[in-house]
């Protein structure tokens, strides 16, 4: 990889579609990254089998097997820095981790709304789309943002938004939205390369 690209962490607790999508978005439409490692909080979630199809080193940490929330963090974010990583990319990560010091501003999340609706402790996948559906709301979207340590609170690098259609439901209003993180994603990680 030329010095151009940017070295950068995944971290994930599922499918790994995020995960795929960045590999595709880096091997066909030049985004300049190279993914230094990835990280799962389960050993059994398919994106795992998607970073090892693609070469790239995985690790599995539980925040169930550490005793605080310093302990986790270190866990989490020690492999990164020893990887060369300069920005990680939370691509579906479910846990709540405590950003140290040196990772400030260097971590970015993809939400399914359009923060700050939307977010909070619990708002993840189905139910912000349900939620969004039962409130009435009109239009949604993604964000993408920086994390700091309080639930989907960080400054919004990016957002895309679509219409939320009288018919929907959280399915399809899912698969609407998850289309937008597939191009917001990349769209925020060339900004901020």
């Amino acid at each position: 990889m030329s010095k151009a690209h940017l070295p950068i962490a995944v971290f994930l607790s599922g499918s790994g579609r995020t995960l795929a999508n960045l590999i595709h978005h880096r091997d066909k439409h030049d985004l300049p990254i190279d993914i230094k490692l990835v990280i799962s909080s389960s050993g059994t979630v398919k994106g795992l089998n998607v970073a090892r199809e693609a070469k790239i080193p995985t690790l599995v940490v539980r925040k169930s097997e550490h005793r605080d929330p310093y302990e986790y963090s270190h866990a989490m974010f020690d492999p990164c820095a020893g990887s060369g990583a300069e920005l990680v990319v939370m691509a579906g990560f479910l846990k709540h981790v405590l950003i140290p010091k040196a990772f400030e501003r260097k971590v970015i999340n993809i939400h399914p709304s359009l923060l700050p609706a939307f977010g909070g402790e619990g708002m993840y996948g189905h139910r912000v789309h349900q939620a969004v559906i039962d409130r009435g709301v009109q239009v949604s979207g993604c964000t993408v943002h920086y994390v700091d340590n309080e639930y989907d609170n960080g400054p919004i690098v990016l957002q895309k938004s679509c219409r939320v259609e009288q018919t929907d439901t959280a399915d399809t209003l899912a698969a609407r939205v998850f289309e937008l993180e597939c191009e917001a994603l990349p769209e925020a990680i060339r900004k901020l390369a």
